[in-house]
């Protein structure tokens, strides 16, 4: 049987930990209890001594069977006596807030003659007091959110009215007089539809009714230009048309272009100045808006659930702690004070409850058109069961990848592909295709086993990258990912190596590693719904965000994936030279040798280089534009370090004898190195903390071992001086100097894979000292000053 604080632990929401019940410190304080009531052993002088002592203890808790009945009634009695006067002259609200904890008083003075029983209820009483008072203040944000909710939906509702009654009028007026002035305009992509209205409509009665919505939705921020309060005749004695603009909050990278260039195609096509006021009603704005308070809706629902299970592990939690103190006191003397925990406000409040069925009311008869299911499913969606299957095709994938692994390496020595007169062309066939699938498997490796120790530490990266849960990768999907790949680009390297040393010619069996490499790009981008498709749709998705930097809002989940391109350069290289190989070798004669000796190619290894770099220094740049904060500066500045080594270094390595270059190298990359790990340790894990009580870290440590921390800040700085390497010309040979840049590649990727837990965890502590468990919705109505 499962011991409760492991249920508890595991159970309890990771970022509201610190609010809920401290079961683990009052079991300790009842062990010291029992501890305390142990028969000490002493001699004839002071037995006495001991026997009265035991006597007197046992006898308050006897006492306390027989009177605390009559106390707490009569205790109860005189607090409701005060109730009443409270909410007589105050109200209910002043009740809530004068809440009296008087169980600790009696029992004091119950227990007064042992002091540990005495803590233990002090003890009980602040952890009371505490979850009272989190649960009212989340409960009150939840409640506030819940009534803006209600008004959101009712601006969407009215304005979708306001939008059917037009559409029914103009279609009247069409079908009636043959013309009308319904009129509709395409943006020039052809694909919004805007609607406008002339004011003579407004005339009749119901034109009256949709003045007084459209006066109402002004108030809450849809701007209504030429309304019935500013409308006038025109000069040619026509009357304007009405039309109201919806303003939404450029959140996600698409909103933030589309606010800019919905902004210029009003500014420029619907100028007003053509043919006089002339404003349309946006159709898919208000799809948009539809969408955001839809999502709104979701994460107030899941912030109530949370809210719930809080309620009830803590009701468990006071339960479990009160059985075991009486099981230690021998006496079932908690029962009054379970009275008194269930009376208290996160207990017998209902109002979550209440909440909760309002709101799977109104969604499912707004957002699901009166479908139940179909809202639950958007409620509370269900995550997909671990199969059992895909552990096995782990295991089985990584079998097959050992043994193909060895049948290579066995028949390369036999063959003597890596001999001195073969080694030159076959590694330039091989090498690029084989290092670029290895260190994405590598890659693919290392996250999985981020991913095992984040659900292991209950850290909630689900939240932060504000992933589905349902369709979010698991370690052992990841694991399955890499070793599929790696099974079958070894596979494929067995093929090419057999077709070889039988006496096929090069050109004949050289296509293989690029049909590989075209098989995963085409697997890559295929629509279809096989090999994990939101996933790979998801990774394009932030793939573009990353590309387009400047121009899309940054999401934590795009600058931690430029992250991961930064540590992946040696891939881009690989993926050049194999772009070049297998194009060269098919619309040249001079084949490799003629591509890389090529000025373009030389230049393109410079943007390559500078790339990851260049991405994340604009994102920086358009996180400080953003939110305006000093650090993001900083942290462009580190990049644009880190490109100027790179781009030293590059350039040495093409002039290995200037001792010019070498200083330049020298002094950039010790710069760069040295502003890295200071971003590493102070900003991005929350390092050298000099105030924490933990030496040289920080104050909240998700590992108990703080070995494992200092060992892990000595790791870091070692990887981090790799590049050390490529300034010390090593006398090796061709085949052995591309093993070692594919090891030093390697050792990078172990460092960020290394480098992203306890990234990860420093945002998971900020989110748990926020007490920051739902996420924000912008919503796309706001309240504004009106003049009329």
């Amino acid at each position: 049987m499962v011991k409760f604080s492991k249920e508890l632990e595991a159970q309890l929401i990771p970022e509201w930990k610190d609010a809920f019940v401290n079961y683990w410190q009052l079991k300790k304080q009842v062990k010291k209890i029992k501890i305390s009531r142990k028969p000490h052993h002493v001699h004839d002088g002071n037995s006495s001594l001991i026997h009265d002592f035991g006597r007197s203890i046992f006898d308050s808790i006897r006492s306390f069977t027989m009177t605390s009945h009559m106390k707490f009634h009569k205790s109860h009695e005189v607090s409701q006596g005060k109730s009443i006067i409270k909410e007589g002259e105050n109200g209910e609200e002043q009740e809530e807030q004068e809440e009296i904890y008087e169980t600790e008083n009696e029992l004091v003075q119950l227990f007064s003659e042992e002091d540990e029983v005495r803590l233990f209820f002090e003890m009980l009483d602040e952890e009371l007091k505490k979850v009272n008072e989190f649960y009212k203040t989340k409960e009150g944000e939840f409640l506030e959110r819940g009534d803006i909710l209600n008004k959101q939906l009712q601006i969407l509702l009215d304005l979708k009215q306001v939008l059917s009654d037009r559409r029914r009028k103009t279609l009247e007026s069409r079908s009636g007089s043959g013309s009308g002035f319904f009129t509709r305009s395409h943006s020039s992509s052809g694909r919004n539809s805007d609607f406008s209205e002339t004011a003579s409509d407004c005339d009749s009665p119901t034109g009256t009714q949709t003045e007084e919505v459209i006066a109402a939705l002004e108030k809450n921020g849809i701007n209504f230009v030429n309304s019935a309060s500013t409308r006038a005749k025109t000069k040619k004695g026509g009357k304007p048309k009405v039309a109201m603009r919806i303003d939404i909050p450029a959140t996600t990278p698409t909103r933030t272009i589309a606010a800019v260039t919905s902004m210029l195609w009003e500014d420029l096509v619907n100028n007003p100045k053509k043919d006089g006021p002339r404003e349309y009603i946006n159709k898919k704005k208000i799809q948009c808006a539809e969408k955001m308070i839809r999502s709104a809706f979701v994460e107030l629902y899941r912030g109530l659930g949370l809210l719930k299970t809080y309620s009830s592990l803590n009701m468990v939690a006071f339960v479990k702690i009160l059985k075991k103190f009486d099981k230690v006191a021998k006496q079932q003397s908690s029962a009054n004070y379970l009275k008194q925990v269930k009376r208290s406000h996160f207990i017998s409040s209902d109002k979550v409850v209440r909440l909760m069925d309002e709101v799977e009311s109104l969604f499912t008869q707004h957002f699901a058109n009166s479908d139940r299911k179909k809202a639950m499913k958007f409620l509370r969606p269900q995550q997909n069961k671990e199969s059992h299957m895909v552990t096995f095709f782990v295991g089985l994938f990584t079998g097959c990848f050992v043994t193909l692994f060895s049948v290579y390496a066995i028949l390369a020595h036999l063959t003597g592909m890596f001999s001195t007169r073969t080694e030159a062309a076959y590694v330039e066939t091989v090498y690029p295709v084989f290092s670029m699938f290895a260190l994405l498997s590598l890659h693919l490796f290392m996250y999985g086993c981020n991913l095992f120790l984040w659900k292991s530490t209950r850290i909630n990266y689900n939240f932060i990258f504000e992933f589905q849960p349902k369709t979010a990768l698991k370690y052992r999907d990841a694991f399955l990912i890499g070793t599929c790949l790696m099974t079958s680009v070894v596979g494929a390297l067995v093929v090419h190596l057999i077709l070889l040393s039988n006496g096929f010619s090069p050109s004949q069996v050289d296509a293989i590693p690029g049909i590989l490499l075209l098989t995963f790009l085409a697997l890559l981008i295929c629509p279809l719904n096989v090999f994990y498709r939101p996933t790979r749709f998801y990774f394009l998705k932030v793939i573009r965000n990353i590309v387009c930097s400047p121009f899309y809002k940054v999401l934590m989940v795009d600058f931690f994936m430029a992250d991961q391109l930064t540590s992946q350069i040696p891939l881009m290289r690989h993926l050049e030279s194999s772009a070049c190989y297998f194009l060269a070798g098919s619309l040249t004669a001079h084949g490799l040798p003629m591509c890389k000796s090529g000025r373009m190619y030389r230049e393109l290894a410079y943007v390559i280089s500078f790339a990851p770099y260049y991405w994340r220094a604009m994102q920086c740049a358009r996180r400080w534009f953003d939110e305006s904060d000093i650090n993001h500066l900083a942290n462009l500045g580190k990049y644009v370090s880190a490109m100027v080594a790179a781009g030293a270094r590059l350039t040495y390595a093409r002039e290995p004898d200037s001792q010019l270059w070498f200083s330049i190298v020298l002094v950039t990359s010790v710069i760069a190195t040295v502003y890295q790990l200071y971003w590493d340790f102070v900003k991005d894990w929350g390092f050298f903390n000099l105030k924490s009580k933990n030496f040289l870290l920080r104050d909240e440590l998700v590992l108990k071992n703080k070995s494992i921390y200092y060992a892990s800040i000595a790791l870091n700085l070692v990887l981090r001086v790799a590049w050390v390497e490529t300034v010390m010309h090593f006398n090796v040979g061709f085949f052995e100097s591309r093993l070692l840049d594919f090891c030093l590649a390697s050792l990078e990727v172990i460092r960020r894979g290394h480098w992203n837990f306890y990234r990860l965890e420093n945002e998971h502590l900020n989110n748990v000292g926020k007490f920051r468990a739902v996420k924000a919705v912008p919503l796309p109505f706001r309240e504004t000053d009106s003049d009329g």
